[in-house]
């Protein structure tokens, strides 16, 4: 189908860059500031044309002289005040171009004035949808007309005439008349004109929605999102992809207040996940909750849990110092694996304390999210990476919607948001295993273990001990392969607390991080030879080696481990390795034809299995 020939050519007229303004219509329901923008336009002989309780606002409280529109166009407001302003006077005065002859000759001829600003805003559709009181009729009856019309029409003669749709636009008006002797610049114009646009689109947008949504799905028309965009990003995942921004959905905020610093793409993505992570783990076992994440998956993840006397030694904590549950569960939840938790953006559940951040000051970490922070603490953050540490700040009980969307490749996709919420109870009612007992303690760890995985790349498993993921194994497309990652960090975390591990004789001045990284190769052992000669020189002496008999007999002690999937277990071999690292607890949804052979190998072991019936998938 040819639709070149029903394409308008341009209307030519007379440009200007700067338009004197002689006529305004005013017609706003939100009146904030509105008497003292009139004053100030009337200070400048500007004739006022205006509607209903506007123009009574303005004489009453303004002391103005105000020209009623119904006045203007010698048409009465009408059919419950659903007419006002839609009338060739109004629309015409509003489009007519300025220094086209055929215009200017037709406008003198219906006695047509030009209007050259309209201020206004729309009746408050989505606040109608959202109150307590709305009913279908209210809503369809809180439908701005006449509001989009005069709208559209300013914002498309923009060459000419400037539209205002928000109070915070006023005092950039009145500035600029006062620069302009009372004129309005072309930049002005079309910065307003866009922003009106985006209103249009934005508003059309929100019934658009309403009414989509009083349909059954396969009778929706059409899905319309709107964003609004809100700050500039130095790129997206890579330095190639530019630009890059974070836009909220319009007519709500982003989730996070940013105090400090200046996230990126992935650390927002890295925020998002921690701290719906941290939130639900606050909510399922009352304690602080604490996560490190790495790339859209957590390094570790912990609740304040106290520590035992080797903790304090493997996580060089001073011997009997005393820690808040906020700093407790960031310490648990950095020491899970602390090489991957390397450059790490934190969530903390609670507000944090200065505890807290002095205990982060002194990790390599990007950022955190918190509900809250203290004075001394958000000082102590500022300070971090040279002032660039990034601080945000949760909007409590913030509402992320029932549905989410994703673009991919062309394509968008929806689904409901995954809003399930895990609670104890979830671990404890369908135990299929002939032992059924479960403590407190491994409820915690499978609440703990199951609510991490919920926000973990995956095929994905996690392993917990004392309120603290000890194992997070991600992304792998078999789920034995899960079970061998994770596992291999259990390994490493369980041998942190070795003694000759912590007997580890480093020189003074060696990093935090160097002795961490240090003490994984001392446990995993398989230097080349280069590598050996430079880990040397990190001691006063040579360490002994750590045998692999060493290491066996010290794993052979581990027991009491919980470990959860986010899917089931499709065959025993994910048990049968699991038994070699100490697990007593396990947690899958369960739904595989092999459960059977899988419940059999965890009775062989003695382990206590739960099925919770929710499988947890998280791309």
């Amino acid at each position: 189908m040819n639709t070149a020939k029903n394409i308008l050519n341009a209307v030519e007229g007379e440009q200007s860059d700067v338009v004197p303004i002689t006529r305004a219509l005013i017609s706003v329901s939100d009146k904030t500031g509105i008497v003292d923008l009139c004053k100030f336009l009337a200070s400048k002989n500007i004739e006022l044309l205006s509607t209903g309780g506007t123009a009574k606002k303005l004489r009453e409280e303004g002391g103005l002289v105000v020209k009623d529109v119904s006045e203007y166009t010698g048409a009465p407001e009408c059919l419950d005040g659903r007419v006002k302003t839609l009338h060739p006077k109004v629309h015409g005065g509003l489009l007519g171009v300025r220094g086209n002859a055929t215009h200017e000759s037709q406008m003198k001829e219906l006695g047509i004035e030009k209007i050259d600003l309209t201020i206004l805003n729309l009746y408050p559709f989505e606040e109608t949808v959202k109150s307590k009181d709305s009913t279908f009729e209210k809503c369809v009856e809180n439908i701005d007309i006449g509001g989009p019309s005069m709208m559209r029409s300013t914002a498309k003669n923009h060459a000419f005439t400037t539209i205002v749709t928000s109070p915070d636009q006023y005092g950039e008006l009145i500035k600029e008349m006062t620069q302009n002797n009372g004129a309005t610049s072309l930049s002005l114009r079309k910065r307003f004109a866009a922003k009106a646009f985006a209103l249009s689109a934005s508003y059309d947008s929100a019934i658009a929605t309403y009414f989509a949504n009083q349909l059954e799905e396969e009778d929706k028309p059409l899905v319309v999102r709107a964003y609004q965009p809100e700050f500039t990003l130095k790129y997206g995942c890579n330095p190639h992809q530019k630009p890059a921004q974070i836009l909220s959905r319009n007519g709500t905020k982003l989730p996070f207040d940013v105090l400090n610093g200046k996230p990126g793409y992935i650390n927002l993505l890295d925020a998002a996940n921690a701290w719906q992570l941290v939130s639900e783990l606050r909510e399922a076992t009352g304690l602080a909750a604490a996560a490190s994440f790495k790339h859209v998956s957590p390094a570790g993840a912990a609740v304040a849990v106290p520590l035992t006397d080797v903790e304090y030694k493997a996580y060089e904590v001073k011997a009997g110092e005393t820690l808040t549950p906020s700093a407790l569960a960031y310490l648990r939840a950095r020491n899970a694996d602390p090489m991957c938790s390397f450059g790490d953006f934190c969530a903390v559940s609670d507000k944090v304390d200065e505890a807290t951040a002095r205990y982060l000051k002194k990790e390599v970490s990007d950022g955190i999210v918190a509900p809250d922070y203290t004075d001394e603490a958000l000082k102590i953050l500022k300070s971090k990476k040279g002032g660039k540490f990034i601080v945000l700040k949760a909007i409590p009980n913030y509402d992320a919607g029932d549905v989410e969307y994703r673009e991919v490749y062309g394509m968008t996709f929806s689904q409901k948001r995954n809003s399930i919420k895990l609670t104890q109870e979830n671990f404890s009612e369908n135990v299929v295993t002939s032992k059924k007992e479960l403590s407190e303690g491994a409820i915690r760890d499978m609440t703990l273990a199951s609510i991490c995985l919920k926000y973990t790349q995956s095929n994905s498993v996690g392993f917990a001990k004392n309120g603290m993921m000890v194992g997070v194994g991600a992304g792998q497309q078999s789920r034995v392969d899960c079970v061998k990652l994770a596992g291999r960090k259990v390994c490493t975390w369980y041998l942190r607390q070795h003694p000759k591990v912590l007997a580890l004789p480093f020189k003074d001045g060696v990093k935090r991080q160097d002795r961490v990284n240090a003490r994984v190769r001392y446990i995993e052992g398989d230097f080349t030879v280069e590598e050996k000669t430079r880990w040397e020189i990190l001691f006063t002496e040579v360490p002994p080696v750590l045998t692999e008999e060493e290491k066996a007999e010290f794993l052979s002690h581990s027991e009491g481990i919980s470990i959860s999937s986010d899917a089931f277990f499709p065959f025993r071999d994910s048990i049968d390795h699991a038994s070699k690292l100490g697990v007593s607890y396990i947690a899958q949804p369960g739904g595989s034809v092999q459960d059977p052979n899988v419940t059999e190998a965890c009775d062989e072991y003695g382990m206590t299995m739960s099925f919770t019936g929710i499988r947890l998938f998280h791309h």
